[in-house]
C-alpha cells in the first residue's frame, strides 16, 4: 500500500464523510546545494526540491472549522478563524497552519474550513525545511480547495515565509518556501533571492548520488542563533553603507572587500566575509554543474563547509564530527553541512557503486566519536508542491 493509499484509509477513519470531494497533495523537502545563509543577505543559492516530505489529505467541510491532524506529531487540532490571530505556543505545530491561513485571508483569497491529515517524512528538526513543507503545503491545500488553484505560486511563496517571520517569529529568507515552490524533477535552481529571478540547471550527476546525512541532533531555529546572525549581517550592512552605495552585502564588490576592516567587531567582519565569499561560490558551483566537473563542486562544498565552520559559526561539534568523517571516506568528493546549522544535516557527493561502504565507514566513526546513530537518506531531486492526481 502506498503512502497516500494508506493515509486516504485513515482519513476517511479520522473524519465524518460529507459530499466534497477528497485531496491528495504532497510539499517536498529541500536541499542547498550551496549558498547557505546568503537569501537574507540578497545572495544568488542553489537548491533543489527532494523526493521526501509532506502529504496532506483535505477536504472542504461545511462547520468553517480547520480541523487538522498530524500522524507524526501530537495534539490534534479543531481550529476557528478566531485562532489565527497571533502566535499561541500551546498550539505549537498548528502555529504554522493558522500563520498562512491568516496571511491568505489578508491578502485578499478566500479560505474556509477543511478537514486534513498530516504525514512527513522529513527528520524533524534536521534543517531539511519541514516547517516551509508544511506552509507551502496548506498554502496549496486552499489555493485548490477554495481558489480554483488562482493564486501564482510566487503569491504562495511569499505567504509562506511571511506566515514564518510574522506569524512564528523567525527572521529567514525565502529561499526555502521558493524552491519547494518551484522545484523541477532532476533539476537545480539558481534562486537570485534579491530579485526572485531564477533559472533551472539540470542536476544530474552522471555515476554519483547526493547523501543526506542527518546528525540527529535535533535544532530549533526559534531557539538558535539564527535571528542573531542575520542581526549581525545587518549590523554590518548598516556600517558599510556609510562608504559604499549598496543594498545587501552580497552587492559588495572585491575591489570594495577591505571596506570590511571598518568593521570593528572581528565577530561581524567575519559574518559578511562569509556572505561575500559564499556568494562568488555559488557562480561557480553553477559552472561547475554545467559542465559536470563533479570535482570541483565537491571542493567548493568543502570550502563552503569550512566557512561556515570558521567564519559563520553555525556548525557545531555535530555537524563538524559527520562532515569531518564524510569527507574522508571512500568515494566522497565533498560533504558540507546544509540548512540553517546548529544541528541538522550535512550533504556529501558520493560515487553512486560506494555508497554502501561510506556510509557504513561514516556511520561507524560519527557513533564512535558522538555516541548518535546517524541517519543516511538518498533522495531523488523532486518537483514543488503539488496536488498528486
Amino acid at each position: 500500500m502506498s503512502i497516500t493509499q494508506n493515509l486516504l484509509q485513515q482519513f476517511n477513519e479520522l473524519f465524518p464523510s460529507n459530499e466534497q470531494k477528497i485531496h491528495k497533495f504532497f510539499s517536498p523537502s529541500r536541499i542547498n546545494i550551496i549558498g547557505e545563509h546568503i537569501d537574507y543577505n540578497g545572495g544568488k543559492v542553489l537548491p533543489c526540491a527532494i523526493s521526501i516530505g509532506t502529504y496532506g489529505i483535505a477536504r472542504k467541510n461545511d462547520d468553517e472549522k480547520f480541523n487538522i491532524t498530524s500522524l507524526n506529531i501530537k495534539p490534534s487540532y479543531s481550529l476557528t478563524k478566531d485562532d489565527f490571530i497571533s502566535y499561541k505556543t500551546e498550539n505549537t505545530w498548528a502555529n504554522y497552519v493558522m500563520g498562512v491561513v491568516k496571511y491568505i485571508e489578508q491578502k485578499g483569497y478566500k479560505i474556509g474550513g477543511f478537514d486534513l491529515l498530516i504525514y512527513g517524512n522529513i527528520p524533524n528538526g534536521s534543517g531539511l525545511s519541514s516547517s516551509a513543507s508544511l506552509e507551502l503545503l496548506i498554502g496549496q491545500i486552499i489555493n485548490t480547495l477554495y481558489n480554483d488553484n488562482n493564486i501564482p505560486i510566487l503569491e504562495l511563496i511569499k505567504i509562506g515565509q511571511l506566515a514564518e517571520n510574522e506569524f512564528i517569529g523567525i527572521n529567514s529568507g525565502i529561499m526555502d518556501q521558493f524552491i519547494i515552490g518551484i522545484g523541477k524533477k532532476d533539476n537545480a535552481v539558481l534562486i537570485n533571492t534579491d530579485t526572485l529571478e531564477y533559472e533551472y540547471n539540470p542536476f544530474i550527476l552522471k555515476g554519483y548520488k547526493i547523501v543526506i546525512l542527518n546528525t540527529n541532533k535535533r535544532r530549533e531555529l526559534k531557539d538558535s542563533k539564527y535571528n542573531e546572525r542575520r542581526a549581525e549581517c545587518d549590523e554590518g550592512l548598516s556600517i558599510l553603507k556609510q562608504f559604499v552605495d549598496i543594498n545587501n552585502l552580497c552587492e559588495l564588490q572585491e575591489k570594495d572587500f577591505y571596506l570590511i576592516n571598518r568593521l570593528i567587531e572581528l565577530s561581524i567582519r567575519k559574518r559578511v566575509q562569509h556572505v561575500v565569499e559564499e556568494n562568488k561560490r555559488v557562480i561557480k558551483a553553477q559552472q561547475a554543474l554545467s559542465s559536470n566537473d563533479i570535482k570541483t563542486l565537491g571542493k567548493l562544498l568543502i570550502e563552503s563547509d569550512n566557512s561556515l565552520r570558521e567564519l559563520y559559526e553555525v556548525t557545531g561539534p555535530y555537524l563538524d564530527a559527520m562532515t569531518k568523517y564524510a569527507n574522508s571516506a571512500t568515494g566522497c568528493v565533498g560533504a558540507r553541512m546544509t540548512g540553517a546549522g546548529f544541528g541538522g544535516c550535512c550533504i556529501a557527493i558520493v560515487e553512486e557503486n560506494k555508497i554502501d561502504e561510506f556510509i557504513k565507514e561514516v556511520s561507524a566513526k560519527y557513533k564512535e566519536e558522538t555516541g548518535l546513530d546517524g541517519e543516511f537518506i538518498i533522495a531523488d531531486v523532486d518537483d514543488g508542491v503539488r496536488e498528486i492526481f
